[in-house]
């Protein structure tokens, strides 16, 4: 069994953050969220991974996440050139997927559920496709499953504009090397793209066994800010481990399930978790609140933050007002001066400097 993540595309939802850097690498509790998916895979076994990667960001991935050693994997990058749909990418990976059956995972996406139940339900029950979906209020926005009782597919949709249900297409599939005769099969859809929801209904077109399993725990598609947001806040709820290694003065509190990296010092502030704060960042005067999570090499002087994501070497200073559901770029700068709003609220691409007088 092989795995092939798909970490290329241009991340348009999230700039201007991704205007210099992959979308699958912006932090989610100082963690890249493409990291989150390989530890899923190799925690199901599988430890022979291909990543998909653009001309535009791979480079970037491939320095940061390497060839695989530290999650216990052994990765290989594959280029797509262009962004031509999902079954393309499985497409141009043949040469590294060969026969093997593999899993399929949209390196922007974070679910809570455990991969083992369905590779095992996969497995046993020698599936050609195994979708994983979940139930959604905007069906519409997603590709779309209508199943049956028993779970086998009937059909699926790319974002209908009547859903035949509520239940959306997961960005994680399992498949048989049957997929490749498949995607052999159908044309680009009316946007350019190989659609990997057209090969799986081709595979149930050629009646192959092609079934579905939901989702028990939530899913979250980080592509918007809110989004990132969320999939911050409920990681800090779920998964956060107190530890304090930092430096903590007597004149700050620290309170709740907090985590602060070695080489970091608190000075005569609040701390309210849950809170993550990396290492190497200077934090004085400041109230820091729940949901926020402060990558390495942060300085925040007197500011005022909560339910907010602080990337690398971000920088704000002298804030008198309180910034809340926030993504800041890495290097950012923020100088805010008095007789400012109650609240302030960002998303700030990476080297950007706001000056609010």
């Amino acid at each position: 069994m092989k795995a092939l993540i798909l970490s290329g595309g241009k991340g348009t939802r999230l700039r201007p953050l991704t205007y210099t850097g992959a979308k699958q690498l912006v932090p989610v509790v100082n963690k890249p969220i493409l990291w989150y998916g390989i530890e899923a895979i190799v925690a199901a076994g599988i430890t022979d991974i291909g990543i998909i990667i653009s001309p535009e960001t791979g480079q970037e991935i491939q320095v940061k996440t390497g060839d695989g050693e530290k999650f216990g994997a052994n990765i290989t990058y594959i280029l797509q050139d262009h962004p031509l749909g999902l079954a393309h990418a499985v497409k141009i990976a043949q040469p590294f997927l060969g026969d093997s059956p593999f899993i399929m995972y949209l390196g922007d996406n974070l679910i809570e559920d455990s991969l083992d139940s369905f590779f095992t339900a996969f497995k046993q029950q020698n599936l050609d496709a195994l979708i994983l979906l979940r139930k959604v209020s905007n069906p519409s926005a997603f590709g779309v499953a209508k199943v049956d009782e028993q779970g086998r597919v009937l059909q699926l949709i790319e974002k209908p504009k009547v859903p035949p249900s509520n239940l959306a297409l997961v960005g994680v599939y399992f498949f048989s090397n049957a997929i490749h005769q498949a995607i052999a099969s159908i044309q680009p859809s009316a946007r350019g793209e190989l659609e990997i929801t057209d090969a799986i209904q081709a595979l149930i077109d050629f009646e192959k066994p092609v079934e579905a399993l939901q989702l028990k725990g939530w899913w979250l598609d980080t592509g918007k800010k809110d989004d990132l947001l969320e999939a911050n806040r409920i990681i800090l709820d779920t998964r956060l481990e107190i530890s304090i290694e930092g430096d903590i003065d007597k004149e700050s509190q620290i309170i709740g399930r907090v985590k602060i990296a070695l080489g970091s010092k608190i000075i005569n502030s609040t701390v309210r978790g849950p809170v993550i704060i990396g290492s190497g960042c200077h934090i004085e005067n400041c109230f820091i609140g729940p949901y926020t999570s402060i990558a390495n090499g942060v300085t925040l002087l007197e500011a005022d933050l909560e339910h907010s994501v602080i990337l690398q070497g971000a920088q704000i200073k002298s804030i008198h007002q309180r910034i809340v559901d926030s993504v800041i770029g890495q290097r950012a700068k923020i100088e805010v001066t008095p007789q400012r709003p109650k609240a302030l609220r960002f998303l700030i691409g990476d080297d950007s400097h706001i000056e609010l007088t």
